[in-house]
C-alpha cells in the first residue's frame, strides 16, 4: 500500500475455509482419496495433538512446534497401532491437501472491491511452512493483498493477541479499524477481544454483505467503475461535389 493512501479499514482475510471451500469439505476429499475413515483420522489427530499441549490439530505444524514430516509419522503410527490402519505413510500433506482445491473466486472479487474502495486488504492465516508455495499458486498475491501475515513466519497464530497486534501494526491502522474475516468462531472472538471487528465467514454472500456494511459505515468511497472509452465520431460522408473533385484529382 502506498504510504500516502489512508485506509478507511484494514480487512484481513483468512485463507482456508474462506478463500477455499470449507475445511470439512477439503478434509472429506482428502480422506476419500487416502481411503481413511474421517472419524478415525480425527481420533488419531486428537491423540497426537494432545502430546503438544493443545486441542487445535493444526497448531503443532503451523507455529510450528514440530516438522510436518515428524507430525505425520506420529499420526501414521497412531493409525496403525491404535486403529489398525496400515499403509498410510505420508511425508507431506501439501500435495494431497491442495490437489484439486478450488479458489473461492467470488470472495476474491469482494476483496478486490474492498481494495478499490480504499481498504487495506491483507491475509492473516495460520499456515504450515511446507504449504506456502501451494496456496500462493491459488491467488495473485501482489494484485490482491497489501500484506500477508503467516503464523510460521511470525511465530504466533490466531487467536493469540500478538497475531492481531502485529497485523494492525503492519496495516498502520488502530485496532478498531481492523476487520478479520474468518471461518472459525474462536478466531473471530480473539479478534474482537483485541479490539477488532470480525466477520464470521459462513458463506460468501453473507460475508460480502457484512463487509460492505462495514466499509459504508467507515465512510469508504464507492468503487470506481472503469472509465468509459470516448466514442470516436463517425466520418461525415463527403458531399457529391467533393467526391467528384476527388475522382478528378485521382485521374491526374
Amino acid at each position: 500500500m502506498s504510504p500516502t493512501r489512508t485506509a478507511h479499514l484494514a480487512v484481513w482475510s483468512d485463507f482456508g475455509g474462506v478463500l477455499t471451500p470449507p475445511i470439512a469439505h477439503t478434509m472429506g476429499t482428502f480422506c476419500k482419496r487416502q481411503g481413511i475413515d474421517p472419524g478415525v483420522l480425527q481420533q488419531a489427530l486428537g491423540t497426537v495433538t494432545a502430546r503438544y499441549g493443545t486441542r487445535d490439530i493444526m497448531e503443532p505444524i503451523d507455529t510450528p512446534l514440530v516438522s510436518e514430516e515428524a507430525w505425520l509419522a506420529e499420526i501414521s503410527e497412531v493409525l496403525d497401532k491404535e486403529h489398525g490402519v496400515s499403509g498410510v505413510r505420508l511425508s507431506t500433506l501439501a500435495d494431497a491437501w491442495f490437489d484439486g482445491r478450488e479458489t473461492n473466486h467470488a470472495w476474491v472479487a469482494q476483496l478486490r472491491t474492498a481494495r478499490a474502495r480504499g481498504a487495506f486488504v491483507g491475509m492473516l492465516s495460520n499456515m504450515v511452512p511446507t504449504w506456502d508455495a501451494h496456496w500462493r499458486r491459488m491467488v495473485d498475491v501482489p494484485a490482491l493483498f497489501d500484506d500477508v501475515v503467516l503464523s510460521f513466519e511470525v511465530g504466533a497464530r490466531k487467536p493469540a493477541p500478538r497475531m492481531f497486534a502485529l497485523a494492525a501494526e503492519r496495516a498502520g491502522v488502530p485496532a478498531e479499524r481492523c476487520v478479520l474475516v474468518d471461518d472459525l468462531d474462536h478466531n473471530c472472538a480473539g479478534a474482537e477481544a483485541a479490539g477488532w471487528q470480525a466477520v464470521h465467514f459462513t458463506g460468501t454472500e453473507a460475508a460480502a454483505g457484512r463487509l460492505t456494511a462495514l466499509l459504508d459505515a467507515a465512510g469508504a468511497p464507492a468503487a470506481f467503475a472503469p472509465a468509459a472509452t470516448a466514442a470516436v465520431p463517425a466520418p461525415v460522408p463527403a458531399a457529391p461535389e467533393d467526391r467528384d473533385a476527388d475522382r478528378e484529382g485521382a485521374d491526374r
